[in-house]
């Protein structure tokens, strides 16, 4: 491995997928409590952001495995997009 890179890869870095997104009132969010819903913009099957220091790479698909969700990447940002999404 060139040893320029291999001196990079134990920076941390978070992945996040957004399952969803929402307004809602400051009096609504202060009703919250256990077992609340929250309904969000995204619809069943459609694809979820995944960001990478808060910057969107990729789109993916929830999946469940053994009781664990995860996410399936289908698809990454083309190197342009990647490039202006980190202006």
């Amino acid at each position: 491995m060139n040893e320029k890179i291999s001196r990079i890869l134990d920076i941390p870095i978070e992945i996040t997928a957004v399952l969803g997104k929402t307004r809602m009132p400051l009096n609504e969010i202060l009703e919250l409590g256990k077992g609340s819903l929250v309904e969000l913009d995204t619809l069943e099957n459609q694809e979820v952001e995944i960001l990478v220091n808060g910057k969107k790479i990729a789109y993916g698909q929830v999946v469940i495995s053994q009781q664990n969700f995860g996410i399936k990447i289908t698809s990454v940002l083309e190197s342009e997009e990647l490039v202006n999404s980190l202006k």
